[in-house]
């Protein structure tokens, strides 16, 4: 069954865009696996003509001899499936030499396979590039999801196609308004909770739609030693990285509370020094980031898991893998609600204050122990938004007190720069909302964030 295609209306046009263009196209696609890479390119070239080819992890002159069938079909040429063909550079000569009167594609979908068993790839497709292909009706894109390969070798200044590359789109996960659309049978926390655990990855988002309800998906797909995700991060880490001790000791670390640079190395038994370039590596592939505090002290960098579904799996599966193996862990037995607090905190920064704030930089501020949860800033009016981001659902003596623990605090950021100030308060439920925002305050709970995803 065909599942619905959802969001990418901006990828899908940049793509359009460049097939409409005079010239040779060349497009490199990436991102981490299960984003949607291959629906999107699937989508793309429905009613146009040309070579889709899956690359495999195997040996190249298969790899050569496979591409090679599949061209050989396109053009219906009996003679180049019986050539011995041995080097890349033979088989793009090839498309090189063949004239085009209208514009056609070449595919070629996890195309670091092929980097990674052959690297003399990319100096053949610039040869031809450079010779023929520029100046063609071909649109050939490259699709990856070994970032670190696709980076390193088709993306950076000493790749080969370097300057040769027409488009360069790096495909992300989906925001939860549009993500939410995949998880029809949730409810709306339901489907806030599977976003807060397994991000927008579209793969999982349908893994997850599989079942009932979030308490039923962690059940069978998390703790459960044959679940879809019981081994997934590990599987992402080990397309990467080859330490893979040390990566996971590190993620680990983070996701459990270690966010400065020394506590993770004492948590991880290694020279604080020595811990940089795996922090760097894992920032550039997007598992993790580095946070700097809006109106703080810039030097005050907290690292933190950018990717969910390893921030949920270190500090629910990896740490219970004993009980999982021998089937006795329930999710009852296990209190997610701090996770959630987190997470829930790096959503409403990030993606529902995107909606009520337009126009701001949103962040957040920490110094000596105090923490704002959102600091949001607009220059055109001078105004600053101060916020607080709680999970469950507050009784309205408890919402004053956040709120004044938040005036309070917002006293200690430097934001002279910013004369309108306001506050903030998002949580789950908050009884007696519509009295706090007579007197000023901006207060939101899920049911504002359900109509605000519901309006786009």
């Amino acid at each position: 069954m065909i599942r619905e295609f959802v969001d990418r209306e901006t990828e899908r046009a940049l793509l359009d865009e460049e097939w409409q263009k005079d010239g040779g196209r060349l497009i490199i696609l990436y991102g981490r696996r299960r984003i949607g890479k291959t629906r999107l390119v699937t989508e793309f070239i429905r009613g146009k003509e040309g070579i889709l080819h899956f690359a495999e992890d195997t040996a190249p002159q298969i790899q050569i001899r496979r591409l090679q069938e599949a061209v050989a079909r396109f053009f219906a040429d009996p003679l180049l499936a019986t050539l011995e063909i041995s080097t890349w550079d033979q088989l793009f000569t090839y498309l090189a030499r063949i004239p085009l009167a209208e514009r056609r594609y070449l595919v070629i979908d996890e195309f670091t396979y092929l980097i990674k068993n052959d690297p003399t790839v990319l100096s053949a497709l610039q040869k031809a590039w450079d010779t023929a292909l520029a100046g063609s009706n071909w649109c050939i894109l490259l699709s990856g999801s070994m970032l670190g390969l696709m980076t390193d070798s088709a993306l950076s200044y000493t790749s080969p196609l370097y300057g040769r590359r027409t488009r360069d789109m790096l495909l992300e996960a989906l925001r939860f308004c549009d993500a939410r659309k995949l998880l029809p049978s949730f409810s709306f926390p339901d489907a806030l909770k599977a976003h807060l655990t397994i991000g927008g990855v579209p793969e999982y988002l349908l893994k997850a739609g599989d079942h009932p309800d979030y308490a039923t998906f962690v059940e069978k797909e998390f703790f459960n030693k044959y679940g879809y995700f019981y081994r997934e991060p590990y599987f992402l880490l080990s397309q990467e990285f080859r330490e893979l001790k040390t990566y996971q000791a590190i993620l680990n670390a983070i996701a459990v509370g270690n966010t400065i640079p020394g506590s993770i190395a004492q948590f991880c038994g290694m020279d604080a020094r020595h811990l940089y370039p795996y922090l760097e590596a894992m920032i550039r592939l997007g598992f993790i980031e580095k946070e700097l505090p809006l109106l703080g002290n810039r030097r005050q960098g907290l690292y933190r898991i950018k990717d969910p579904i390893f921030d949920f799996w270190y500090n629910f599966v990896f740490s219970h893998r004993q009980a999982i193996e021998t089937e006795s862990l329930s999710s009852d037995a296990v209190d997610m609600n701090p996770y959630f607090g987190k997470q829930f905190e790096v959503f409403v920064r990030y993606e529902f204050s995107r909606k009520i704030f337009p126009g701001y930089t949103l962040g957040r501020w920490w110094y000596r122990g105090e923490e704002i949860d959102l600091v949001a800033v607009r220059e055109s009016d001078a105004s600053i938004v101060f916020g607080e981001c709680k999970w469950g659902s507050l009784t309205e003596r408890e919402a004053r007190g956040v709120l004044t623990r938040l005036v309070r605090k917002a006293e200690h950021v430097r934001h002279d720069r910013y004369p309108n100030e306001r506050f903030c308060l998002v949580a789950g439920g908050v009884e007696g909302k519509d009295r706090l925002r007579e007197e000023g305050f901006l207060v939101y709970d899920l049911e504002d964030i359900e109509a605000a995803c519901s309006t786009g």
